[in-house]
């Protein structure tokens, strides 16, 4: 049996292996262009078509999910594990990864899964502020209905980050490494930070409210209610040591400051020199618009 150190580094070359593949693979809807920022920094708006894995000749199967009295919409595509699952930025379904999972699924032959987090896609709404430790809830709860809790390779975007931050402290166990695409990381969100985000978007957030209300809207709004409390406890965390990680950055990161670095299997640190690329002349939608970045993993 491996001994620890050993199977820490095959996880992080697991991840780092990862990460190139997910880049390639989304520089097939290069043509998708920037995200458009909303309410959080990371919102934007989606089309509610799964991810399509027709390249393999796998097409994803629908798995309605409950979880404290709502249900979700998960998509999975066959294959081995470690299974790999796709977690979208904010105002984002399924749909966001269509090109990128049976590119996935192809390429490493594991078993890719897509969701939709409540109040997207076909999952159902749920009243009031959104939270990450309920998506977090959502996910473990579809996971675990579907039989994936261990050796979970978790690939998250933008918001999407603080639903793996909380998500990988529940149940590192289950996580075999994570790639975080230009996400939304604790080490971002100190008081003076979290301040100009919340003074930013105050009159996106008043517009939002004065126009018809639309499902998009009250989950942009759900999203934003309570933001800059919510994320000055969310500084307060960190990422399990014993969970890999690999972040990936854009050059252009929308109204949020560059992550310094997120390391595999330790703390954010300004000092650490573990991974984490830049993808340059990208972005925040940099999983859609930078392919090159591949080469140099």
């Amino acid at each position: 049996m491996a001994n620890p150190t050993t199977r820490l580094r095959r996880l992080r070359s697991t991840a780092a292996a990862l990460a190139g593949v997910t880049l390639a693979a989304c520089g097939l809807a290069a043509c998708d262009g920037p995200a458009r920022a909303a309410a959080h920094p990371a919102a934007t708006t989606s089309p509610t078509t799964p991810a399509s894995a027709s390249t393999t000749g796998a097409q994803p199967s629908l798995h309605m999910i409950t979880n404290g009295g709502h249900k979700l919409a998960f998509y999975v595509t066959p294959g081995r594990l470690p299974a790999v699952v796709l977690d979208a930025g904010g105002g984002l379904d399924a749909s966001y990864w269509k090109k990128v999972a049976p590119v996935i699924a192809q390429r490493t032959g594991s078993e890719v899964i897509t969701y939709d987090r409540s109040g997207e896609g076909r999952s159902s709404d749920v009243p009031g502020p959104w939270k990450a430790q309920n998506a977090a809830s959502d996910l473990a709860a579809g996971l675990t209905q579907l039989g994936v809790t261990k050796n979970v390779v978790l690939v998250s975007h933008s918001l999407a980050g603080e639903i793996a931050t909380y998500f990988v402290n529940e149940h590192p166990h289950w996580i075999s490494g994570a790639v975080l695409v230009d996400a939304s990381l604790p080490e971002f969100y100190t008081d003076s930070e979290t301040a100009k985000i919340v003074a930013a978007n105050q009159q996106r957030i008043a517009a939002l409210k004065n126009q018809p209300q639309t499902r998009a809207t009250r989950q942009l709004l759900a999203e934003a209610e309570n933001y800059g409390p919510v994320h000055i406890a969310y500084h307060k965390l960190s990422w399990p040591q014993s969970v890999p990680a690999i972040a990936i950055v854009s050059s252009q990161t929308l109204s949020r400051p560059r992550p310094s670095t997120h390391s595999c299997g330790s703390r954010p640190s300004r000092s650490s020199s573990a991974p984490h690329p830049t993808a340059t002349s990208s972005w925040h939608s940099t999983a859609h618009t930078t392919p090159q970045l591949t080469g140099r993993m």
